[in-house]
């Protein structure tokens, strides 16, 4: 279905949603033999990139609502690949990664890799370079659009 009103205007909200669902299929598909889906896989990352962090620094750097970002948190330290302990003070908690879960991004990188550098080879770097920029643009734009 084309996401068109009357008028032939696309949303680009429906459009862009549509490419999320195609491509998060698509890594899916590409992480499936580790167990982890490719919003785990990025979970994990962050967390790795950010080393021992407040859940309020995690849900800021995913733009993720702390209600969210906490239940899928819960199922990652469940399976044994997060710690969450209290923070500095009583109303913050602290996330990072167990071995196990180290263990497990690294047996995932080389699938996310693989299925990254054949989306870049298929659409072109220059393509998805460039829909990279589009995307940062974007989201900047409805941002400023939100302050006003």
């Amino acid at each position: 279905m084309d996401p068109r009103d009357d008028a032939g205007l696309a949303c680009t909200c429906s459009m862009v949603r549509r490419v999320a669902r195609r491509l998060t299929q698509y890594y899916d598909d590409a992480l499936k033999d580790t167990g982890l889906k490719v919003t785990q896989y990025s979970l994990l990352s962050c967390i790795a990139r950010a080393g021992q962090s407040s859940v309020t620094d995690l849900s800021d750097r995913l733009e993720l609502d702390r209600t969210t970002l906490t239940r899928n948190l819960s199922l990652l330290r469940d399976v044994g690949w997060v710690r969450l302990a209290p923070g500095p003070d009583k109303r913050t908690r602290s996330v990072e990664l167990t071995p196990s879960g180290r263990e497990m991004l690294e047996a995932a990188r080389p699938h996310w890799r693989e299925a990254e550098l054949a989306l870049r080879q298929r659409a072109g770097g220059d393509v998805t370079a460039a829909l990279q920029d589009v995307l940062v643009q974007t989201v900047a734009a409805v941002e400023a659009q939100q302050q006003q």
